[in-house]
């Protein structure tokens, strides 16, 4: 794969803003787009609001610890819980005029102190094990690349590519025992497929496509899953119709809810 000289890096604000106002498809966005082309649409032109919510807050400063390490979470993130109510000793409450005082004063996004020590517990389980701290020896974080995929420009930001291993992303699972049925029911095939579809445009050869997943509860265990190349094809024939769907909606002005058509329910 040579020098990656091919992969950039941005601010993660920076590089969503360029998917939310249209500019490039993600990968997120093409999930959307599947469930409804109405939904992505509305979306991209600022019908609907997508708000941060706590849990992808906590993904970000998760992969951050995780991947990056504490010198460049503590760049970005906080552990804090806020100032202190002299009556009581204990934080003011997140509803607080003082709480809200003191969190207009921060350039920093909050992670509340047991959030951070949940963090550590993912962070200690991934890096002891031994084929997640293999694939996560070599190589950098949050890299972004972009192409045009079928006419369509893409943009994918990677949570891990090595030049040796290939791309490795980072997730966290209730129980391992079914995360083989979360990669279906979350779309995580698609969204690998898509990844491994542009870095392809770009380097003009497939890569390997590693997961690690890390359980949110004890015994937060840490497991590494390799995707076959063959589901990875599959779900890279379902997103090349979607995009083809994207053009002709962006050429024909029409962008359906995907339920104009009527449905049968014929089992009990």
């Amino acid at each position: 794969m040579g020098i990656l000289n091919w992969i950039t890096h941005e601010p993660a604000d920076e590089y969503h803003a360029r998917s939310r106002n249209g500019e490039f498809m993600s990968s997120h966005l093409l999930a959307d787009f599947r469930e409804s082309p109405l939904l992505y649409r509305k979306e991209t032109t600022g019908q609907i609001e997508k708000k941060d919510s706590p849990a992808f807050a906590i993904g970000r400063a998760t992969h951050s610890l995780i991947l990056e390490g504490i010198d460049a979470f503590e760049r970005d993130f906080l552990v804090a819980d806020g100032p202190i109510n002299p009556r009581t000793g204990e934080p003011y409450g997140k509803t607080t005029k003082s709480y809200a005082d003191w969190m207009a004063e921060q350039d920093r996004e909050i992670v509340s102190s047991s959030d951070f020590e949940q963090m550590q517990k993912y962070c200690m389980s991934v890096r002891s094990h031994k084929e997640a701290a293999w694939l996560l020896s070599k190589g950098e974080a949050e890299g972004v690349v972009r192409a045009r995929l079928h006419g369509v420009p893409c943009q994918i930001r990677m949570d891990w590519f090595s030049s040796e291993f290939g791309l490795v992303d980072l997730k966290t699972a209730a129980e391992l025992k079914y995360f083989e049925s979360d990669c279906k029911r979350y779309g995580y095939l698609y969204q690998l497929g898509f990844y491994r579809a542009v870095i392809r445009e770009v380097i003009g050869e497939n890569v390997p496509v590693h997961i690690i997943a890390v359980e949110k509860c004890e015994p937060f265990a840490t497991g590494v899953w390799e995707l076959a190349d063959e589901a990875l094809t599959v779900a890279e024939n379902s997103n090349k119709f979607a995009l083809n769907r994207y053009l002709e909606c962006l050429e024909t002005g029409v962008w359906p809810t995907g339920y104009e058509e009527m449905r049968f329910i014929n089992e009990f």
